[in-house]
């Protein structure tokens, strides 16, 4: 799939690190009954591939993807898991390089109008900023809009749903990435009707 595609798919991409394998597919469910498909399964924990390989099997009307992959061997390997795109929370040559080659789209993090530039020069223009509160969020957005209009973003760190709308109005943002909708409690308590209900409030942000 085309990354811009990925993203669009929903207006809030669900940051998620699995404690419990055996929460995974009933976690995804929940989210995508509530109308976010996309989901990005973190490498934070031991679950991640193991999730990555659930999900993609078990949870139909998923776009799956992995976080946290900060090399071409974790590239390879979510892309073996069954991962349909990768995003990372920087960028560096060896990774952008491997993106080239990969079967799936990478979506690098990026903080800084050169790393912009150089996830430009590896053909990449859809990128994540990270994290997006910390390094000026909404007016980082607005003055790389300028220079880089044709690229697109998802930013993460630090948005929750009062923020999300203003993020969601910029030109040059398709989505944006949080973890409240999986909070640790519920999950833990196995309340898939908390969370479904969450998914449905964040799918009406855009």
């Amino acid at each position: 799939m085309n990354p811009r595609d990925i993203l669009s798919a929903g207006a809030v991409v669900p940051v998620m690190s699995i404690d419990n394998i055996d929460t995974a597919v009933d976690l995804a469910n929940a989210l995508v009954e509530g109308g976010i498909p996309t989901l990005e399964i973190t490498l934070r924990t031991e679950h991640g591939l193991k999730a990555i390989e659930l999900i993609k099997k078990e949870v139909k009307g998923a776009i799956v993807g992995a976080g946290t992959v900060t090399n071409p061997d974790q590239l390879k390997a979510v892309e073996d898991a069954g991962a349909q795109f990768a995003i990372s929370p920087g960028l560096h040559q060896s990774l952008a390089k491997a993106a080239g080659s990969s079967g799936i789209p990478l979506i690098p993090g990026v903080a800084t109008p050169g790393e912009v530039q150089l996830a430009l020069e590896y053909g990449i223009d859809t990128l994540k900023l990270f994290p997006a509160e910390m390094v000026g969020g909404k007016a980082m957005l607005k003055a790389l809009y300028g220079p880089y209009a044709h690229v697109r973003f998802c930013p993460t760190g630090g948005i929750t749903p009062e923020t999300a709308p203003e993020y969601l109005k910029l030109p040059n943002v398709l989505c944006v990435g949080g973890t409240w909708l999986t909070p640790k409690t519920a999950v833990a308590n196995k309340d898939w009707a908390t969370i479904t209900r969450l998914a449905q409030e964040a799918s009406t942000l855009k």
